[in-house]
């Protein structure tokens, strides 16, 4: 008997020291990359830039009315409204904060770079705040300030025989420079050089300026007509960037306020009044909870899957780095379902043994009012969240990281990848993830906390799983939104309604800036 005793002592130690290797082996990723995060620039930086750029191609809009007509005034009240009365300041002082949290991360990777992958990431950020640097010189020029703009130039020009920049870098630099020289130095092939390495209203600018330098009166005519086509274009997209959230945001506040003045007036009656009576009847303990999460999320994602992915990419000769738009947005798509796939029949292995499971887990109920729900849940969720990503700004200061599905999604516009990218975001993340961290975790927590508790822990891992420090005080609200609309609507189906509206809102932001702020 003590034989016995002893040997089921030493296999629930073995298995104890197995669970903490696994854990520390599948959390160490997680870790390792909040902690790289720190000094990651925000993909918030390239939204300003993006809007930015938008403001900028709104300014050269060009109306037949009259100027002292109704019509006119209110189209310059509208410009005014959304872009500001001096856009050209204020585009240079968003540029020049770019310019500085850019060369801040660079003096970070300059000192932890020392293998090639790290290497290469230097470099891209090298070139890209050197474009940065180009379009900040253009909105200087424009502006009269040829001092600054010619620092930037020579800048390049006596940098670049030391730093591997991108040929189109220099071309650019000594091209801006012959155009605002004088007297001007006009290239060969400089419209072609245009054409081919400027976008929007920074391609405009300079047109303007090659043909004005070259006399082309009709070139000027057709590019300003063309382009207040495109400001047209530009000014519907602010609109509905500034009004559709200001709506819904409005409609959250409404919302927001009723619940509290029921909660003040009901109490234990009211819809936000959370208590255990709300708890899911959980049949497994910490090991099952452990298997779902810590093996069929963390260690399956960070572990296996890179591990298979990697193993297959090498056998095949792949490297998906250097795939282009469309094959990365296809190994988006692959590689979430792979995710969900081998994760979900973790979660069902592990609680296998406790089927029949009580009829509130994991409940997709078609016929109810869940849809109601969703829609609440997603307007309350967004004053809630905007607030704390404001103050979340002010803490970061443009670091942190950012989800690099964004920034694909922000400089895509291929119409094969956005469908990719929104298929991903919109619909297999809120099935996944909803399942995982509502349905399962949060359920589950319910056993060892009140209910209240069971949401904000639920919502914390939920928001540290998306593995950017920057996100975790606004993921962590929205997880508080989404745990609380599925523990009061005890349907699935509404949190993933709430989910999935705030991933597509999020993918219609960045596809409206940029579909046109070049």
């Amino acid at each position: 008997m003590f034989d016995n005793f002893s040997k089921k002592l030493s296999w629930q130690s073995l298995k104890q020291a197995i669970a903490f290797v696994l854990t520390i082996i599948a959390l160490t990723p997680v870790v390792t990359a909040l902690i790289s995060s720190v000094n990651q620039p925000q993909i918030q930086s390239n939204i300003q830039l993006y809007q930015t750029n938008l403001n900028l191609q709104a300014t050269t809009l060009s109306t037949d009315a009259d100027p002292n007509s109704e019509e006119f005034a209110n189209l310059k009240l509208i410009q005014t409204s959304l872009i500001g009365q001096d856009p050209y300041s204020t585009a240079e002082e968003q540029y020049l904060s770019a310019q500085k949290s850019a060369k801040k991360t660079i003096t970070e990777l300059e000192k932890s770079a020392v293998n090639p992958e790290q290497k290469k990431s230097l470099e891209r950020d090298i070139n890209s705040l050197k474009d940065l640097e180009l379009k900040l010189s253009l909105i200087q020029a424009s502006q009269g300030d040829l001092d600054s703009a010619r620092k930037i130039w020579q800048d390049i020009k006596e940098k670049s025989e030391f730093e591997n920049y991108k040929p189109a870098i220099l071309q650019n630099a000594l091209l801006l420079e012959g155009l605002y020289s004088e007297p001007p130095e006009i290239a060969a092939d400089a419209e072609a050089r245009i054409e081919r390495n400027f976008q929007g209203w920074f391609r405009y600018t300079i047109l303007e300026k090659l043909y004005s330098l070259e006399n082309r009166q009709e070139d000027l005519l057709a590019l300003e007509e063309e382009q207040s086509e495109v400001a047209a274009n530009a000014l519907i997209k602010l609109i509905l960037l500034a009004f559709l959230p200001l709506i819904g945001g409005l409609i959250g506040v409404v919302l927001l306020v009723f619940l509290l003045v029921q909660w003040l007036l009901r109490q234990q009656r009211a819809l936000l009044f959370l208590d255990d009576s709300l708890a899911w009847q959980t049949k497994w303990g910490g090991e099952t909870l452990w298997w779902g999460i810590i093996i069929g999320f963390f260690f399956v994602g960070q572990i296996v899957l890179p591990v298979i992915f990697g193993i297959l990419s090498s056998f095949l000769s792949l490297n998906p780095e250097q795939f282009n738009l469309e094959a990365k947005a296809i190994y988006v798509v692959v590689s979430y379902l792979a995710l969900t796939l081998s994760s979900l029949s973790v979660l069902y292995l592990a609680i296998k043994p406790f089927r029949p499971l009580p009829p509130d887990w994991f409940r997709f109920k078609l016929f109810s009012p869940w849809f109601l729900w969703g829609l609440a849940g997603y307007f309350v969720a967004l004053p809630l969240v905007i607030i704390v990503s404001l103050l979340n700004q002010l803490i970061w200061q443009g670091q942190g990281g950012s989800n690099p599905l964004l920034t694909l999604a922000l400089e895509s516009q291929n119409t094969f990848a956005l469908l990719c990218f929104g298929f991903t975001a919109s619909l297999a993340a809120p099935f996944f993830e909803e399942i995982v961290f509502r349905g399962f975790l949060l359920a589950s927590l319910t056993r060892y906390l009140p209910v209240w508790g069971a949401i904000t822990l639920s919502s914390l891992i939920f928001a540290l799983a998306h593995q950017n420090l920057s996100e975790v005080l606004p993921l962590t609200v929205l997880g508080c939104v989404l745990g609380f609309v599925y523990t009061r609507s005890k349907n699935l189906l509404s949190s993933m309604l709430v989910h999935s509206l705030w991933n597509g809102g999020t993918l219609l932001s960045l596809f409206l800036l940029g579909s046109g702020a070049g």
